[in-house]
């Protein structure tokens, strides 16, 4: 009997067929118990006591809590507006993951998007207005995450080119920004941006802290950013730029037509890992006090009526950060694959 083709590689020669029965064994110890606490046992509906007296996991915990976990303190009358900005965050990465719509229209959307997005979570006109720290939860997960992508990106590609410059002080400038900022842990950049870079302000100049937190990890990741794409512009060969000269183009315009699309099409999976980093860096803000997704689920369990569910709450927030990562690192295999084909 021929296997089929997946399960040929997982029996061909005796370490494989130890390692997949390794695997399966641990398979059959670990998922029977897990449906069973997931599902068989589960309760479904009902109250705190319900659930202590049941022997599997709480979902009716989640029914409860979930526009807390996904919203935090924002008013309940107006939770259409964090909504409608999770909607909005979600869209502008689907938008911006086809490349046929890759171009200066796009360019303009992010910014549009992520400004009428702090305004929708703030207020202000028609608008009530809604303190930060009622703000929480997924949106603001998503805002910083994807405000931080977009100035990173553009930041690390400019401190890549200065770090490969011939003019010795932007380039020391560039390496003394790089080294410094790879060498301080994020929470130190958090709890500058918490408790020192208030004092740094001119006077009469105000940042909420979630705004001062997306700055500083904004220009932490530049950093990394920065490092990533300088490893593709290691790859090209200095003939190209040198014929792109001979040509009788600039330095600019060789970056933008050779260079650096070059560069950026083959450090795609570097780029994808560290977006994914991104958005699981968010959880750090609880450090600062500030209701990203986990820590929103994590003060959903301290509810009387509810509490202890946590891992029914981790459960939940895990859920939304998978698919998000796993939704980016097929993306990436995807993009890959279609960039190799042209």
């Amino acid at each position: 009997m021929t296997l089929p083709a997946p399960l040929r590689g997982a029996f061909a020669g005796p370490v494989n067929i130890a390692l997949s029965l390794a695997v399966l064994g641990a398979l059959a110890l670990v998922l029977p118990p897990l449906f069973g606490w997931a599902v068989a046992h589960a309760v479904w509906q009902g109250d705190m006591a319900t659930c202590r007296a049941a022997a599997g996991a709480c979902w009716a915990f989640l029914q409860a809590k979930a526009r807390f976990i996904l919203f935090a303190f924002y008013p309940a009358d107006q939770i259409w507006r964090p909504a409608l900005v999770v909607v909005a965050l979600l869209a502008l990465m689907v938008l911006s993951a086809l490349p046929r719509l890759w171009g200066a229209v796009l360019l303009t959307v992010w910014p549009v998007v992520l400004m009428s997005s702090w305004g929708l979570m703030a207020g202000g006109g028609p608008l009530p207005r809604v303190s930060v720290n009622d703000w929480g939860g997924l949106p603001v997960t998503l805002l910083v995450w994807t405000t931080c992508m977009a100035f990173a990106m553009p930041a690390a590609v400019l401190l890549a080119l200065a770090r490969q410059s011939r003019m010795g002080g932007l380039r020391s400038l560039s390496v003394a920004y790089i080294e410094v900022m790879r060498a301080t842990p994020m929470v130190a950049i958090l709890y500058f941006a918490m408790l020192i870079l208030p004092m740094a302000l001119p006077g009469g100049v105000v940042l909420d802290k979630i705004l001062r937190a997306t700055i500083m990890t904004a220009l932490f990741f530049t950093a990394y950013l920065a490092e990533v794409v300088r490893g593709g512009l290691q790859t090209i060969p200095a003939g190209q730029a040198e014929a792109a000269s001979a040509l009788g183009l600039g330095y600019w315009r060789t970056v933008q037509l050779i260079v650096l699309p070059q560069a950026l099409n083959k450090v795609i999976p570097g780029l994808v890992n560290l977006a994914i980093g991104f958005l699981l860096a968010t959880s750090l803000l609880a450090v600062i006090g500030v209701f990203d997704l986990l820590n929103a689920a994590k003060a959903s369990t301290t509810d009387p009526l509810w509490m202890g569910f946590y891992d029914e709450a981790y459960v939940f927030a895990a859920l939304i950060y998978f698919l998000l990562c796993f939704g980016g690192s097929r993306y990436s295999l995807w993009l890959e694959r279609r960039l190799r084909r042209n």
